[in-house]
C-alpha cells in the first residue's frame, strides 16, 4: 500500500495502517488528525511526537470541536 495523504485521512483505512503512518511517516501525521477514525490515543500520540503541520492540525480540530459544542 502506498502511503499518501488520502490514505492517512480515509476513514476506511485500517487502524494498523493508521498507526504505521503515525509511527513511521511523520510527513503524513497532520493528515491523520483529519481522519474521523483517529482514536483519542492516536491524537495524543501525535500531539506528543509532532511532525510537520501537526500542531496546527490539532488546533483546527480542537477549534472545530469547541464551535460544535457552543
Amino acid at each position: 500500500i502506498e502511503l499518501t495523504p488520502l490514505v492517512a485521512c480515509d476513514p476506511s483505512t485500517p487502524q494498523d495502517v493508521l498507526w504505521h503512518i503515525a509511527e513511521y511517516a511523520p510527513q503524513l501525521r497532520a493528515w491523520l488528525v483529519a481522519n474521523p477514525n483517529a482514536t483519542p490515543a492516536m491524537l495524543e500520540y501525535l500531539a506528543q511526537v509532532g511532525g510537520p503541520g501537526v500542531p496546527r492540525a490539532l488546533q483546527v480540530l480542537l477549534e472545530s470541536l469547541e464551535s460544535r459544542g457552543s
